[in-house]
């Protein structure tokens, strides 16, 4: 009867050791991904940006006195108003949370595009300006107040 006994016991140990594997294995796995989240967080703020900088330089660099916002992103990769073509991103970047090289465009007043923002409804690790989502981060080139605007005379 003791040989009965000891099976027993064997197989609830190796129940128990099974268990205790999963349990370890399920808690490595989360730790995983939200590492692997916050990894394409970073990536998406690196992207959003680089879009940024990239529609602002566009703005900036407006020939004559009106200033103007990229009418689509590939203006980004070549911009033909000059004589050389300027370039200010190497490519259009996929989102990181979708995988995808599509962006949620944010219009300009008036016309072209100001900046972008995530098309993933998924919900951030990272707290950035309050946002409950991917979609509420927004890269927004906003051009500094000029001195008429400020009000400020010389």
């Amino acid at each position: 009867m003791s040989s009965g006994r000891q099976r027993g016991f064997t197989y609830l140990t190796a129940l128990l050791l099974v268990a205790a594997v999963g349990a370890s294995l399920a808690a490595v796995g989360g730790l995983w991904s939200q590492a692997s989240q916050r990894e394409k967080e970073a990536e998406l703020l690196w992207i959003g940006e680089q879009f940024r900088q990239a529609i602002g330089l566009y703005y900036q660099r407006s020939p004559g006195s009106a200033k103007r916002y990229p009418e689509k992103l590939e203006d980004l990769l070549e911009d033909r108003r000059f004589l050389t073509v300027q370039r200010y991103l190497r490519r259009i970047y996929a989102d990181p949370m979708t995988g995808k090289p599509q962006w949620d465009l944010i219009s300009a007043p008036g016309d072209g595009i100001m900046g972008v923002r995530s098309l993933s409804g998924g919900r951030p690790v990272r707290e950035r300006g309050g946002a409950r989502r991917y979609a509420d981060w927004t890269f927004i080139y906003e051009p500094p107040p000029t001195a008429s605007a400020t009000g400020s005379r010389r």
